[in-house]
């Protein structure tokens, strides 16, 4: 499932359960790359825009996107920078889960 944060509490939508949350902006040509790729995913996956959601991209320490955190019961517990392969963040997500 993929879900775009507008107005929603972030801590609140990512409080259960793990979630694929993507920092991109629209202008981001590696962001749009990504965006199929996480969409093959069977995760929750919860896309912010950082043009949008500035505060929330300064409180994770996004400075290069896109950027791909993994949030456990509401916890950052890792995150990766650039584009990402499908094998290469199913990998991960395995690690990580």
């Amino acid at each position: 499932m993929v879900k775009y944060l507008e107005n929603e509490d972030f801590k609140e939508v990512i409080k259960d359960g793990f979630w694929v949350v993507d920092f991109y902006a629209d202008w981001c040509g590696p962001c749009r790359m990504l965006a199929p790729v996480l969409e093959k995913l069977d995760e929750n996956i919860l896309k912010i825009n950082v043009d949008k959601h500035e505060a929330l991209a300064q409180q994770f320490g996004i400075m290069s996107i896109p950027t791909v955190g993994f949030f456990k019961d509401g916890e950052l517990i890792n995150k990766v920078i650039g584009f990402r392969t499908e094998e290469d963040l199913r990998e991960l997500i395995n690690k990580l889960k």
